[in-house]
This record gives C-alpha cells, structure tokens and sequence, in this order.
C-alpha cells in the first residue's frame, strides 16, 4: 500500500505532537530523531546519537535504541493510515545485537500486519549506509477505532 502521509508531513507531525522528542531547534544541528523516508508498508527514522544517548563504554544506551524502534514503527503505520495519534504500543520486544558507537544511526521499520485494530511491525538499526543490524525489533500497536480518532 503507498503511503497516505509524507516524509515532511510526519515530520512536522512530529514536531508539533512530540516536540520533548528533539527540543529546540538549534542552528546548524540536525533534530535527534527525523522521518528519513517512507514508503510501501515502511519508514526510517534517523537518530543522531549524542552525548546523552551514551552509557558507559561509550556506546547508545538501550533505552536510546528502544525508543527510536517505537518511534519508527509507530510512524511507519501513520504513514498507510494518517496521522492517528492515539495508535499506541501494545508490545515491544527488542534484540540488541551489537554496540553502535555515537553518531547517525536508522531504524527501519517495517508494518507486516496492518488490521483494522491491531498492527504488527519489525525494525533494524543499523549505520545509515547499512552494514551489520545493531539491533532488532518487533512491536505491536492498537490503532483507535475510526469513530474515536483525532
């Protein structure tokens, strides 16, 4: 299914929904968390990784990975079904497979299942040029029956 919603409109979707996400903007500086592409049942988050996204051993913290699968998965079915913001995790298992130094980083997620209540994603991180998967995901969403949508 080719998506209803664009790189752009996620984007700016979410800034104004989520805006705690990437704090203010600061000049020259990309947002921490930014749409990259989407496309048939998929999207890419890119997560610039920062100081504080470090743990000790100087590599992304979990709960940094976890959150841009959720963020990426999350978009990756707004973009086939619009923006509904009250579509919410239901589950997420995450397998971290190897230590991602600081810097860019993509979650590509992937939408499997797509019902009228329930979607079904997976997601890898990996460096933006690809290369080996840092970790993998699988996450579960309920998605608001249309009467109760925003």
């Amino acid at each position: 299914m080719e998506p209803r919603v664009t790189v752009d409109e996620l984007n700016a979707f979410l800034a104004r929904e989520y805006p705690e996400l990437n704090g203010p903007p600061v000049a020259g500086l990309p947002p921490v968390y930014a749409v990259h592409e989407v496309g048939p049942d998929f999207a890419t988050v890119r997560l610039e990784a920062g100081p504080n996204h470090i743990r000790p051993g100087g590599t992304v913290s979990g709960p940094t990975l976890m959150t841009v699968v959720d963020i990426a998965c999350w978009l990756a079915i707004l973009a086939q079904i619009g923006t509904v913001a009250l579509t919410v995790t239901t589950h997420l298992s995450i397998d971290f497979v190897r230590k991602p130094a600081p810097g860019p980083l993509h979650a590509r997620a992937k939408v499997i299942k797509l019902g009228s209540r329930l979607a079904v994603t997976t997601c890898e991180i990996t460096a933006p040029e690809g290369g080996p998967v840092f970790a993998h995901a699988s996450a579960t969403y309920s998605i608001p029956p249309a009467s109760q949508r925003v």
